[in-house]
């Protein structure tokens, strides 16, 4: 009985924890066309830069969009 509750669990803890990764979200800056977006993954690559305050990371696109409009960069264009 014990094995059959400590396996419902475990399932149920790899089937939720994608959903708790994905509650990071960037406002990067496009290099060459310098339009402002918002993203679900930290840029890896040099065609995006991170241009929120000191590299912020929001936990919900609606307080990404929000930290979007104080970005003097991304206001500017």
């Amino acid at each position: 009985m014990k094995m059959k509750i400590v396996t419902a669990a475990l399932m149920l803890a790899a089937i939720s924890l994608p959903a708790f990764a994905a509650d990071e979200f960037y406002v990067v800056q496009d290099v060459k066309t310098k339009k402002c977006t918002i993203v679900d993954k930290k840029p890896t690559d040099t065609s995006m830069t991170v241009v929120s305050p000191s590299g912020t990371i929001y936990k919900s696109r609606t307080e990404a969009e929000s930290g979007m409009k104080t970005v003097k960069v991304c206001t500017s264009n």
